[in-house]
């Protein structure tokens, strides 16, 4: 019952012994994530956005993992829709915002930038009706600057319930965060639509950069997003940038940001740190100064 129900449902399925131990797997995983929301396991990772006008790391993307205590580090695909369906993923992001919002300030106050964090937010935190008071909540307790944090929603999710996504933008840009939209592209939803959401920046999937210079279509669509969404007045990052290529190709195209393995995996925020403290010193440096 529960696979048809997950399948969309008005269907049926045959019981099979698979189906029993893919069950006692999803249960012991639930009862594991519960646990860790109670002990605190889930870590935030930093994937950096460089701007291209400038070839310096700016912000970041806040990603969640999750340590778990036998089977290692988790990757959010591993246990983000389990948290979806159980309702435990207002929690997650909860945790995720007053830890990366206290980290960028702490970063911040050793002297290493004003950046900003991107925190992706999923629909059910959008439509739950709190947003506006969790976000409040981290900033105040971070002491970040709301400038210095953008929400990050699907093209699917702002599709759900439209006047409630728009009404809940025009709270947070009041406040003074930006707003992104992710994987554009993907979500199937008509430009008429989306002009009516107040962004700030778009975020081209990965799935049109990863070909870029292999397949005409995909160069294309991307030069004609980031065409349409200057003319809009927003930002633009591409997402998944892995070879020099991808780069020399957005820089042409006057893409704004990138992020993607070519500029850094996601990492620890030791890590993360290790980076923004080898780009001051760069910066400080006697032929930076001179150039």
């Amino acid at each position: 019952m529960q696979q048809a129900k997950r399948l969309g449902g008005n269907q049926w399925r045959v019981y099979t012994p698979e189906m029993r131990s893919a069950t006692v797997e999803q249960l012991n995983l639930e009862s594991s994530l519960r646990k860790a929301i109670f002990r605190d396991e889930f870590i935030v990772h930093y994937q950096p956005k460089v701007s291209l006008a400038s070839g310096r790391i700016t912000g970041m993307e806040a990603l969640v993992r999750w340590q778990h205590p036998t089977m290692g580090l988790l990757h959010p695909s591993r246990f983000i829709p389990l948290a979806e369906e159980t309702g435990l993923i207002s929690v997650i992001t909860e945790r995720v915002l007053a830890q990366a919002t206290r980290q960028v300030r702490q970063w911040q106050d050793a002297g290493l930038g004003r950046l900003r964090v991107a925190v992706n937010i999923p629909p059910q935190q959008l439509h739950k009706g709190d947003l506006i008071d969790v976000l409040q909540q981290a900033l105040h307790d971070s002491g970040l600057a709301a400038s210095q944090l953008e929400v990050e929603l699907t093209e699917t999710s702002l599709m759900e319930e439209p006047e409630v996504a728009i009404e809940v933008f025009r709270q947070i840009r009041a406040m003074g965060m930006t707003i992104a939209l992710d994987d554009f592209g993907t979500g199937y939803s008509s430009l008429s639509q989306l002009r009516r959401f107040p962004l700030d920046t778009l975020k081209i999937d990965q799935a049109f950069v990863r070909d870029i210079g292999h397949c005409t279509e995909d160069g294309a669509i991307v030069r004609a997003i980031i065409t349409m969404a200057h003319q809009l007045g927003m930002t633009v990052v591409a997402e998944g940038v892995e070879t020099a290529e991808h780069l020399e190709f957005l820089t042409h195209e006057r893409c704004d940001y990138v992020q993607g393995y070519h500029i850094s995996r996601p990492v620890p925020a030791e890590q993360m740190e290790a980076m923004l403290r080898a780009q001051q010193a760069t910066m400080a440096s006697p032929a930076a100064k001179a150039h």
